[in-house]
């Protein structure tokens, strides 16, 4: 159990711009602009994602800005629930209130609430200061999908905007690398062996320019182990967190794969209700992004095939096109922010069908940029004009139907 004295000196340490001048090393990333944009808004800024992906720096940026734009440092708290589970909101406000001796009715405050969902029942103790003090702007974010469950959804009701905050894409890891192409045709070689740099290292910003194996380390101890071993128990309370890592570690050795529930439940020796719970842990906590069989009928979409894409993939470049062109699939997958793939009850399948608007727009994912007739008979069926294959490096034009290295499409690089 945390003592008053824990959280004090927690908060002076959390907290550096309240003794001396601050800067966070921080890079553009494409969601700062989003979250800026809302910043000055009542409602609360809940930032969500996988663990290691920048929501703290995003935040200690978000502070750094506004004592550039002089807001009273000592008016700016920042605190992590990370190792302070026990430890309530409430304590958290009165120990900063007895530091400076700070009324929350007088004057503006800015409260950033860091690894919230560590907290029992933080939704309650989130909602009491926001309807309590309408002149403190609330910043949260979490690791794990904060705003799934329906109590704290009808709890926080028209009270927050969610921003999810994922690893980076390979436009920022190359801005994270100081590398500007403007002509990517011409650098064809370079953004090749910068796009192996960025499958190994998944996205992840600490991990830019390490070593494999240290990478491998990190993501297996950092980052998976923690999730399945330590944040998925304390909030989902599952008895067998090994049974889990096991079904994750299927979906990492089996990209894209269809899981069929109750033959994959038997091979493992749980529950097929068991199985489709850890499915949903594992998406919720952003380990997986999970493609729904497109129809137009969305209801019709939810209760149909599903297909799974693990978000971190252990240091995996390899020589066999096979393999590799499952790799390159899943990260393209991933940078396309795939919902929906294609298939029919003759299981022709086209990987990625995207909602634009009114407008469908197919994919198919080739390492080798080869032709796909599954692509075409969706388009025919669809009544669909354009489609495109993304490839890694082969360029073509087949009329309605677009072969495009993934670094010159403009959804991927530009």
């Amino acid at each position: 159990m945390k003592t008053k004295h824990d959280i004090r000196s927690a908060l002076i340490e959390s907290n550096p711009w309240w003794k001396t001048t601050f800067t966070v090393e921080f890079k553009p990333r494409d969601i700062y602009g989003a979250i800026k944009n809302y910043f000055n808004e009542r409602q609360i800024l809940a930032l969500t994602g996988m663990r290691r992906t920048g929501k703290s720096t995003i935040m200690l940026r978000l502070v750094q800005d506004l004592i550039e734009g002089d807001v009273d440092s000592e008016n700016i708290l920042f605190f992590s629930f990370d190792d302070f589970r026990t430890s309530g909101v409430k304590i958290i406000i009165e120990t900063y209130q007895e530091i400076f001796n700070k009324d929350f009715r007088k004057g503006s405050y800015y409260l950033f609430f860091d690894e919230i969902q560590k907290l029992e029942n933080w939704q309650d103790q989130v909602k009491r200061i926001y309807d309590h003090y309408p002149k403190c702007k609330i910043i949260l974010s979490g690791s794990e999908s904060l705003f799934i469950r329906k109590k704290t959804r009808e709890s926080l009701a028209g009270r927050f905007f969610e921003f999810m905050v994922q690893q980076l894409t390979f436009k920022e890891f190359l801005c994270f690398k100081d590398i500007a192409v403007t002509q990517p045709g011409l650098y064809r070689d370079e953004l090749l062996r910068h796009f192996n740099e960025f499958i190994i290292m998944n996205g992840f910003p600490e991990l830019i320019d390490k070593n494999k194996d240290f990478i491998q380390k990190y993501l297996k101890e950092n980052v998976l182990e923690r999730i399945i071993f330590n944040d998925i128990p304390a909030t989902f309370k599952i008895r067998e967190p090994a049974v889990l890592y096991d079904v994750y570690t299927i979906i990492m050795q089996n990209p894209g794969a269809m899981i069929h529930i109750e033959s994959l439940a038997r091979e493992i020796g749980i529950t097929r209700q068991t199985l489709s719970s850890y499915l949903e842990y594992l998406s919720q906590c952003y380990l997986t992004r999970v493609l729904y069989n497109f129809t137009r009928n969305f209801r019709k979409t939810r209760r149909k095939l599903k297909k799974y894409y693990p978000q971190v993939l252990l240091p995996n470049i390899t020589q066999d096109p096979v393999q590799f062109g499952r790799v390159f699939e899943t990260v393209v997958v991933h940078q396309l922010k795939g919902e929906f793939f294609w298939r029919d009850s003759y299981k022709n399948e086209v990987d990625i069908i995207k909602k634009d608007n009114s407008e469908i727009i197919p994919y198919e994912i080739k390492y080798s940029g080869k032709e796909s007739k599954s692509l075409r008979l969706f388009m025919k069926k669809q009544k669909i004009e354009n489609g495109f294959i993304i490839s890694y490096d082969k360029e073509a034009d087949h009329g309605t139907v677009k072969v495009i290295p993934f670094y010159k499409y403009s959804h991927l690089y530009l």
